[in-house]
């Protein structure tokens, strides 16, 4: 009688049974935080209600949404070039200091934001963005390097898990302090000092858990190519490369088919987070509605993550894509028909049970069809990708002539990004990321 194989001890099952593994998937829990409480829920409502305080309802949505926009397109110009450097001179590590330097002492100084402060609460959330941003496209490409090709999925969507929890539990601190301020001796009366220290536990929450990111995450061995030398120029060295990427883009055809698809199905998810909180308060669903259903999201959508990173497994990322694009477009009609506070909810359940997956696995499909020693580079590319497509949703949105029309809009992005998909050859871009990487003269 053949004896049953030992189950695998947790951590290993999740990929966190190693230092570096651990400490990569800790940056997801120490900027989700962020990401929660200033880009999703807090923020825009202390910055609507208080920092823009004397400006018009128009002019405080357009800029808002200018600071937002213009942000994400000095990262989405930097995020190539400074990947490519990074690969060269081995200093993703530096660059990722530099950015998270960057948004965590603007996310610390939005403390200092007062009644009608907009110009510098637009400042401050511009950097906060930059930071954040910039910080993930060297984080991102580090996946890799941390982890094995069989682990990748795995590691990523675990890693996204532990990201809704982290920002969960900092969302959580942060509405019991602005709910109940005298728990904590604050003056009732001061509506803004609640929300503000809130910031300052999100700067503190995003710098204190990323230390072990610093001490365990190795920096990868520098790849040199054919044409190369150790010592060149690394800015010209990376505009080169760059050249020379977009010159290749026909041997890396699955990746960019697969860049393309992103951009289309992506821009659908972004624009659903981004606009489901402005639908809903259209519907007359109460603001605390709202800000709890990005609360019940963060903790619904752990789980998924993990199940996603399992399904990956038996049928493949790709498929598991495919399967949550599908999802998608059942949310986008339920947002069609959504009137009640009891339809939100439950359109938030369907977007937590997809979400994580969707986006965990588009990051580690991408990671395995690029070569190790380009990371840098193309989630440079990734990132532009990324933020760009954070601009064509809600541009429908803008020029719509109804919200309804609006919602029916986006399922031509999910449509369009299936179909990319699906023509994308997995396999062969990984074979030609590996023959890239056994090209290297060092």
């Amino acid at each position: 009688m053949s004896e049953t194989p030992a189950r695998k001890p947790l951590l290993e099952r999740l990929v966190l049974h190693r230092p570096e593994t651990r400490a990569w998937a800790m940056y997801d829990w120490a900027n989700s935080a962020m990401y929660t409480v200033i880009i999703a829920s807090v923020f825009p409502v202390f910055f609507s209600s208080i920092a823009a305080e004397g400006l018009g309802d128009d002019a405080k949505r357009s800029v808002f949404s200018w600071a937002t926009t213009l942000s994400l397109i000095v990262v989405a110009g930097l995020s190539p070039l400074l990947g490519a450097v990074a690969d060269y001179a081995r200093a993703k590590k530096k660059f990722f200091a530099l950015f998270l330097g960057i948004g965590v002492a603007a996310n610390a100084a939005m403390f200092f934001i007062g009644p009608g402060d907009w110009r510098l609460a637009c400042w401050l959330f511009g950097l906060v963005n930059v930071g954040a941003a910039g910080s993930f496209v060297f984080y991102d490409s580090m996946l890799s390097s941390v982890a094995r090709p069989d682990e990748m999925d795995r590691l990523s969507t675990n890693a996204y898990a532990v990201g809704y929890l982290g920002g969960g539990l900092c969302l959580a601190l942060c509405l019991l302090i602005v709910k109940q301020p005298t728990w904590f001796g604050i003056d009732p009366d001061d509506h803004s000092l609640a929300m503000r220290i809130g910031f300052l536990i999100v700067a503190a929450w995003w710098l204190l858990f990323t230390i072990p990111y610093f001490r365990h995450v190795p920096e990868p061995d520098i790849g040199i190519e054919r044409d190369e030398r150790p010592g060149q120029n690394p800015v010209r060295v990376a505009f080169v490369r760059l050249f020379e990427t977009l010159s290749e883009l026909r041997r890396y055809r699955h990746a960019f088919v697969f860049l393309l698809a992103y951009f289309a199905y992506s821009d659908g998810i972004g624009t659903i987070i981004r606009m489901a909180t402005i639908v809903g308060q259209q519907r007359r669903i109460e603001t605390s509605v709202l800000v709890e259903c990005v609360l019940l999201a963060q903790f619904a959508a752990i789980p998924f993550a993990i199940l996603f990173g399992k399904l990956a497994a038996k049928i493949s990322a790709k498929r598991a894509i495919l399967l949550a694009v599908c999802v998608y477009v059942v949310i986008t009609l339920l947002g069609y028909r959504l009137k009640t506070p009891s339809d939100f909810i439950g359109l938030t359940l369907l977007v937590a049970s997809v979400q994580g997956g969707a986006q965990a696995l588009s990051r580690s499909l991408f990671a395995s069809m690029v070569p190790r020693h380009k990371s840098g580079e193309f989630f440079g590319l990734f990132s532009t990708l990324d933020k760009f497509a954070g601009i064509a949703g809600p541009l429908v949105f803008a020029i719509a002539p109804t919200t309804n029309i609006a919602i029916l809009l986006l399922i031509p992005f999910f449509v369009i990004g299936f179909v990319l998909l699906a023509c994308v050859d997995v396999e062969a871009g990984r074979r030609v990321a590996r023959e890239a990487e056994q090209s290297l003269t060092a």
